[in-house]
Parts: C-alpha cells; structure tokens; sequence
C-alpha cells in the first residue's frame, strides 16, 4: 500500500512544489511476497532496472512534471529567481525548452497578470540602472532594450524619463574621467577619442562635439575647428 504526497497547485506568483515519489505506508511485506521474496523477484527487479532507464522514469526521478504548463511555470519561475526578465526572454527559453506554444502562451499570460512579468517596470530599472551604472544614453539604451524584445511603445516611455540635462551631465562626467589618459595627444586625436568614447555609448554628435570641446577649453587649449563632424 502506497500514498503519494503532491504539493497543491500554486496561486499568484507562488512557486509550485516538487512531487514526491510514493512512500512506504509502513507495512513490511511477508515472506516470500513483494519485493525481495520468493520467485521472479529476480524477474521483477531486472525488470525495474531495465525500465529506470527510460525517459520518462528519468524524470520522474528528478520530480520533473509531465504537464507541459507545470514544466514551463517552473522554468519561468526558475529564471525569474533574482534577476527580472522580458516576456519575450522567457518565451524564447520555453521555446529552447521545447514547450508547446499553447501552454508556453497560457503561463506568461498567467504570470503577467499577477506582475511577475512586467516589461514596463523591467525598461524603467534598465534605463535607470544602465545610465547611471554605465553612462549610456538613450540611443544605447534604446538598443538593448530592443533586443530584450521590449515593445517599441515601452521602450519610448522608459527612455523618455531620461532628463536631457542629466544626460548631457553624465556626458561631462565621462569625459572628464577620461580627459587626464588623452593628455600628450594632439588636439585633433583627443577630439576623436572622447567624442568616439561617447559615441559609442549613445550620445549624438553635436551633444559630444560640444562636450568635449567645453572640456579641453577648460585646460586652456585652442578649440577653434572642433566644431567639424568626427
């Protein structure tokens, strides 16, 4: 006699248990019935051990579910463990995972209407986080939330929040930090190194141009012809 133990199905957010295997119910078999006793226990235990080897009780072992919405609940929940994710990230790993496109469907629906999957909140700490943690400006930032698969329409919201004041501030901070390596260098190769340094981190040309022209006047140097495109 057996009893199976599951854990019952989770609500919002919360994370579902693993199912256990049966447990003995405590009653021991007599002699020479059940496991161990008698004849073609021999039989019935290579015929157990042939059959461990298959797929299927591979994964029961490890407490995987079967149903494929409890496979990719626990996936999702998985990946959402500490680090915040796009729905378009965790659709792309149930596909790597070879969940059905329906219950792949159901689950992130499910988990963004309780808020674990919210694109929204994920672009406004990215362009929070990566401005001020990295320097990027809005065309940078704009990129790689592009390729977290962030709506175009979330994207513009996000990086719309970004104070054109405080952008062109963290454009000063950059080049001032890096002003002392380019000292030595002539003037035209400082030019394209420091504006060639914000560039690539997103900020515009006249935006950079004019930061790094204030920058090198401010050591007393001659910035007549900075103006021109780098």
């Amino acid at each position: 006699m057996t009893r199976r133990t599951e854990w019952p199905g989770t609500d919002a957010g919360a994370a579902p248990g693993p199912e256990y295997a049966a447990e003995p119910s405590g009653e021991f078999p007599e002699p020479g019935r059940g496991a161990g006793f008698g004849e073609g226990a021999g039989r019935r235990s290579r015929s157990r051990s042939r059959d461990s080897g298959s797929p299927s009780s591979s994964r029961a072992e490890k407490g995987e579910p079967r149903d494929p919405v409890e496979q990719a609940r626990n996936i999702c929940l998985r990946l959402l463990t500490g680090t915040p994710r796009t729905r378009k990230q965790l659709a792309d790993a149930l596909r790597k995972k070879e969940i059905p496109d329906e219950a792949a469907e159901e689950v992130l629906s499910r988990f963004e209407d309780v808020g674990l999957i919210d694109d929204g909140a994920f672009a406004d700490a990215w362009v929070e986080s990566r401005h001020h943690g990295r320097g990027l400006a809005r065309r940078a930032l704009v990129r790689e939330l592009r390729t977290k698969g962030v709506d175009p329409t979330v994207i513009d919201e996000a990086v719309g929040q970004l104070d054109p004041e405080q952008e062109e501030e963290t454009a000063r901070e950059l080049v001032a930090r890096k002003l002392r390596s380019t000292r030595g260098l002539d003037r035209d190769k400082r030019l394209r190194r420091l504006a060639g340094m914000l560039a690539r981190k997103g900020y515009g040309e006249g935006m950079a141009l004019r930061v790094v022209r204030q920058a090198i006047e401010a050591e007393g140097e001659d910035t007549e012809g900075l103006d021109e495109p780098f």
